[in-house]
């Protein structure tokens, strides 16, 4: 595959998200590669489509609650994939907020360390209620041979936002790296069935 394979993959996953708006569960994909997608059933794949790996939507994450993260874990942790699956991907969106809150999170959980769920949901409160957080889509993505991939997405503040810049994903190397660990922990495990 070439390196860039997954971007590509995970900026159809993007587009895939983003038509549904806002507010919605995480989701998880298997990365297939498009010639075995087609050749399994010819009339799925367009014949101009040139892309390397095919997103495929997996059901419905079984999360029972809005503070799903634990559960997401729990999901991940036993996810494995057949063999034609040549990575996978998940978006969900987050709560992100600036540096410079740091501080009041860190305010926010640490009388709360001897209990590591409430301090986690504290933590996220805080971030939540914070005037400088915004929403934001991750999308992070995985392959079987190790390479791996973290994007993001800002929720646009206004309707008035730039329309260029609202599709705007944005990278860095460590963003998301417990998420990417346990992608790519998801092929560690015994080939099988998402």
């Amino acid at each position: 595959m070439t390196p860039d394979a997954l971007g590509s993959a995970l900026r159809d996953v993007a587009t895939y998200v983003g038509a549904d708006g806002w507010s919605r569960p995480p989701a998880l994909f298997a990365l297939v590669p498009t010639h075995v997608l087609a050749a399994a059933n010819p009339g799925l794949i367009d014949a101009d489509d040139d892309s390397e790996l095919s997103p495929v939507a997996q059901d419905r994450l079984p999360l029972g609650s809005d503070d799903h993260y634990a559960e997401l874990e729990q999901v991940l942790g036993t996810t494995s994939w057949p063999d034609a699956v040549a990575g996978c991907a998940l978006a969900l969106e987050v709560v992100v907020i600036p540096p410079e809150a740091e501080a009041d999170l860190d305010s926010a959980f640490e009388p709360l360390l001897g209990d590591p769920e409430a301090a986690e949901a504290a933590a996220r409160e805080a971030a939540r209620a914070h005037p400088g957080s915004r929403v934001a889509r991750l999308i992070i993505g995985a392959l079987r041979g190790g390479q791996h991939l973290a994007l993001m997405q800002l929720k646009p503040e206004t309707e008035d936002d730039d329309p260029e810049t609202q599709d705007e994903l944005l990278t860095h190397p460590d963003l998301a790296p417990n998420l990417v660990a346990a992608l790519a922990a998801t092929f560690a495990v015994e080939s099988g069935s998402a």
